[in-house]
């Protein structure tokens, strides 16, 4: 049976799922130790919603746990390790630093993993994305950093288009030529608040310009895809996946209009179906595997999971498969071997969410209430408790609040793509995470929300929503001016 028939099978066999049970595809990447009675008591009393908006929820300022980073250097707001990471993997979080931040080049160079770039590509270093280990930018039509566009046409699972692959390259090393240059322009679209207010929306549209081998298969669909920001994604990783699935309701079975969704996906770690986590539609199921997807398709670097020397040329870019590559023995064979890649992946696991801001404040209060009166909540799901990790004592029984269910949503057809990826369907898009959403403009430089940064700001990003948030969009658009403001500073404090 083809991987994607049985994944589709596995999630109609397994729902529902009651969060004190195992998940049903496993957690091969944890090593989990069972909760007690009196553990789940003392989760279930830390994770009941408010009752009363005067004063913060106990514990609320940690957006972390133990891992928050109470007081972080003005340059460094999204880029120190988790405070209570153990001495030994405080080296490899700066060793995958290196990594991070390294300029990969053209094979063969000097020393070891340093070469292997290309043959094409879309960036140097995954740094180069991930500004300052936060969102890329989309500051207009030409001045985009860490925006992809993704490629695929239809068939049995996701196939790649034929001659450029699952993503449009737009650099290359010497010698060879990049696939075109990402266009995008932009229709201003105009939403009236419910106080008259106009908020102009602006409608991205994207094109292939400058193509070097022809025109895409006129079946291609086409994503774009902005580079997310790095905080707390290890312990994303370390919540249960049985709590994941336990806010699962892919029938609507409660009527309330909102119908989350697993995406499961195939590990090529563990060779099993898992739950998908991380990627705009949760299309990967571990860090590690979604560090190895982004470095062969992004940088064109092989590793143990994405063996392929020449990253994303396809059989008609004969030449590019011919490139000399810079795999050797002392780096298992390939560009990134996994020494390398583990220490990546330490990095990318642990760097540490900020602390909130301004919890206790009135207005930020005033706005938390409407944010769950709206029905935000319904899918920005505030708070999880991670699994008893002995052997990983810093993502280990922490009480977090990412303000995400992990899960797929309609988000209608304004911020369709129309590209499936495993389950998730042209319309459903993850639940992005929102703790250190406020900072964004700090981190990077400018604020750029969504899939593919269209939103410049935290309301035009609201106004966006549509299918499954419809509701809670409509709201948010007819209220008055003070509580609109006090919603906005609600999520800036994040």
């Amino acid at each position: 049976m083809h991987k994607t028939a049985f994944l589709v099978g596995m999630v109609v066999a397994t729902m529902p799922c009651h969060a004190e049970d195992l998940g049903p595809w496993g957690e091969p990447h944890l090593s989990p130790a069972p909760r007690t009675s009196a553990e789940r008591a003392r989760i279930q009393a830390a994770l009941a919603p408010p009752s009363d908006f005067s004063s913060p929820n106990g514990f609320e300022t940690r957006s972390a746990g133990a891992a928050t980073q109470m007081a972080p250097h003005p340059r460094t707001l999204f880029s120190t390790p988790f405070p209570n990471l153990p001495t030994d993997q405080k080296l490899d979080f700066t060793l995958g630093e290196a990594m991070f931040e390294k300029l990969w080049v053209q094979a063969p160079a000097s020393t070891i993993s340093s070469d292997g770039l290309g043959p094409l590509y879309n960036t140097r270093a995954c740094s180069a994305c991930h500004l300052n280990d936060g969102r890329g930018v989309v500051a207009g039509p030409d001045n985009h950093t860490g925006l992809v566009l993704r490629l695929s046409v239809p068939g049995n699972g996701m196939q790649p288009e034929p001659t450029y692959g699952f993503q449009l390259q737009t650099r290359a090393i010497s010698g060879h030529q990049a696939e075109g240059m990402l266009g995008i322009t932009y229709e201003d679209m105009p939403v009236t608040l419910g106080d008259g207010t106009i908020i102009t929306l602006r409608a991205p549209r994207y094109s292939v310009q400058e193509s070097t081998l022809g025109d895409l298969a006129p079946d291609t669909m086409t994503s774009p895809r902005i580079a997310p920001q790095m905080i707390g994604l290890g312990l994303l990783e370390a919540i249960p996946e049985a709590d994941i699935l336990a806010g699962a309701d892919p029938d609507d079975a409660d009527g309330d209009g909102i119908s989350g969704r697993p995406n499961v996906v195939w590990s090529r770690e563990f060779d099993q179906p898992m739950l998908g986590r991380f990627g705009h539609k949760a299309g990967n199921p571990t860090l590690r595997q979604q560090s190895a997807e982004a470095a062969n398709g992004d940088i064109g670097l092989s590793s143990t999971l994405f063996p392929a020397h020449w990253g994303d040329c396809t059989e008609v870019q004969a030449d590019c498969r011919r490139e000399r590559h810079g795999g050797t023995d002392a780096q298992d064979g390939v560009e990134l071997g996994d020494t390398a890649l583990d220490v990546l992946t330490t990095y990318v696991a642990t760097l540490a969410p900020p602390a909130r801001r301004n919890a206790s404040d009135a207005q930020v209060l005033r706005g938390k209430e409407l944010f769950y009166q709206s029905g935000c909540t319904a899918c920005h799901t505030p708070a999880f408790v991670t699994h008893r990790l002995p052997d990983d004592p810093a993502r280990s029984f922490q009480l977090i609040w990412p303000y995400s269910d992990m899960l797929l949503h309609d988000m209608g057809e304004g911020l369709a793509d129309h590209r499936p990826e495993w389950q998730a369907s042209g319309q459903e898009w993850r639940t992005p995470p929102l703790w250190g959403i406020g900072l964004t403009a700090a981190v990077s430089g400018q604020a750029s929300f969504l899939h593919d940064g269209r939103a410049r700001t935290l309301l035009e990003a609201i106004l966006w929503h549509g299918g499954e948030a419809f509701t809670a969009r409509e709201t948010v658009r007819l209220m008055d001016a003070p509580d609109r403001a006090a919603l906005i500073t609600f999520l800036e404090s994040l």
